[in-house]
């Protein structure tokens, strides 16, 4: 798995390749957390580069959701790709996190 971060408009941008799975879940979940600090209000993860997501991949999306919905922070995912995609629409989770089909339509969404 490997984690790009950048700033894109006032907005933390967390690009994802690779797998998130039991292995890995931990560390991503750190990672985007660690650098969602409190001066952060809006994030995007982009996942058009993720192959794979477990259930534990699912949790971290969850956890680091709650975590910035706590702060009253922005949050949202992007670029699904279509494994990643079916995962998370079977899962239900696209009906509590907003899923958009592009980065830029997520970082729109955020000026709304």
């Amino acid at each position: 798995m490997e984690i790009d971060l950048k700033q894109e408009d006032g907005t933390l941008v967390a690009q994802v390749a690779g797998r998130i799975d039991g292995n890995t879940a931990r560390e991503f979940e750190d990672t985007v957390k660690s650098a969602a600090d409190d001066d952060v209000g809006s994030l995007v993860i982009d996942l058009e580069s993720l192959d794979y997501i477990s259930s534990a991949g699912l949790r971290a999306l969850l956890l680091i959701a709650k975590e910035m919905w706590k702060k009253e922070a922005k949050f949202a995912l992007c670029s699904l790709s279509k494994p990643v995609s079916e995962v998370v629409e079977l899962s239900g989770f696209d009906k509590i996190i907003p899923v958009h089909p592009s980065q830029a339509e997520a970082l729109a969404s955020f000026s709304e």
